[in-house]
């Protein structure tokens, strides 16, 4: 997240920047070219898609699965048939979706298979761009591309709550040019966790800041971010006065990644992975330990293929059973292909005898 860009021409303006992330992945069917891969797009190609959504490249890893590019205000993710891109601030994401298609027309993926754009309640939506001054717009844009989508709010309205636009996929009908295919009950394994955590311990914040360290790589080892899932390979980076941002992959081809707003008064640490396991309980304490939040939502989606799929409602009992969290509101969703689990926890008030 680029702190550079926070300055604000009126003084009488507080200070503030938006850590809430905007979340859009798509994934396509196999290209009708041999040669189709989403990675081959080039350089130039995402640069120029970029300028749509208001953002750029900082830095770039890659390995045999994947691509991970640390963006100016987040993360994108690309690789054989998947596309992630997760920012946050006053970036317009949506805004992309046209230019992306054309681009995977060219490399063969006319037909997607999943569209996922999710987020949760922003803190100051009034200082959003159009289209994303609020979750009605947001459904109104994508429905003009995708007319069959289908939208959800999971968590309270009026309070904490993260909205969804996905596609019904056994309803969905052929667009002119990109055809939206019906649900494969074969599909690779998938799964996505979530945990968005706000109120963060202002000492672990610290970490994240230009007084406190120099570099990306001294902040991830003195906070423990590098232990979170160890065979990451990790490209971080340590914003100028503060803020943080890093993207981890692995060798089969999963990815992290964390985002850090650490300013006491709108602190947001993001954390985001498809890393497979059957249970996620030991991940989610780990990270809450390392960040210490005040209050965290949990979101997990995973496809029939996943080991997560049957998990979900063990990990809603055992993390239920924690003395020093509350579990405030707690949704499962059944989509044709994919379980959905929402849950929202603050910390429990201890009261004295």
């Amino acid at each position: 997240m680029d702190q550079k860009a926070l300055a604000m021409p009126d003084p009488v303006v507080a200070h503030f920047f938006e850590g809430v992330e905007k979340l859009l992945e798509i994934w396509f069917e196999e290209s009708s070219s041999p040669t189709g891969d989403l990675r081959n797009i080039t350089r130039p190609e995402w640069e120029n898609l970029l300028r749509h959504v208001k953002c750029e490249i900082i830095s770039f890893t890659k390995n045999d699965f994947i691509d991970a590019f640390l963006l100016s205000e987040s993360s994108m993710f690309v690789s054989k048939r998947r596309w992630i891109l997760k920012t946050c601030g006053t970036t317009t994401p949506l805004k992309c979706l046209e230019q992306l298609l054309k681009l995977a027309k060219v490399h063969g993926f006319t037909v997607i298979s999943d569209i996922f754009y999710s987020r949760k309640n922003f803190t100051r939506p009034e200082v959003q761009n159009s289209p994303h001054k609020g979750f009605y717009e947001e459904v109104s844009y994508l429905d003009t591309i995708f007319p069959e989508g289908r939208s959800y709010c999971l968590g309270s309205i009026n309070l904490e709550c993260w909205y969804l636009y996905t596609f019904s996929r056994p309803e969905l009908k052929a667009l002119p040019d990109i055809i939206v295919e019906e649900n494969n009950i074969d599909a690779d394994p998938d799964q996505t966790i979530e945990i968005l955590m706000q109120n963060l311990d202002k000492n672990v914040m610290s970490a994240f800041s230009k007084t406190e360290f120099s570099t990306g790589p001294e902040a991830t080892a003195h906070s423990g971010i590098d232990q979170i899932l160890p065979d990451m390979v990790i490209d971080d980076f340590l914003f100028d006065p503060c803020g943080y941002s890093m993207n981890g992959i692995n060798e089969h081809g999963e990815y992290m990644t964390i985002h850090i707003t650490p300013e006491e008064k709108f602190s947001y640490v993001s954390f985001e992975s498809n890393v497979a396991l059957n249970n996620y309980t030991k991940l989610i304490n780990q990270v809450i330990k390392t960040f210490k939040p005040g209050k965290f939502i949990v979101t997990i989606f995973a496809n029939k293929s996943s080991l997560a799929y049957e998990t979900m409602k063990e990990l809603e009992i055992e993390y239920s059973t924690l003395s020093n969290w509350k579990r405030t509101d707690m949704q499962c969703c059944n989509f044709p292909s994919y379980n959905l689990l929402f849950a929202q926890y603050s910390r429990a008030v201890e009261i004295s005898t």
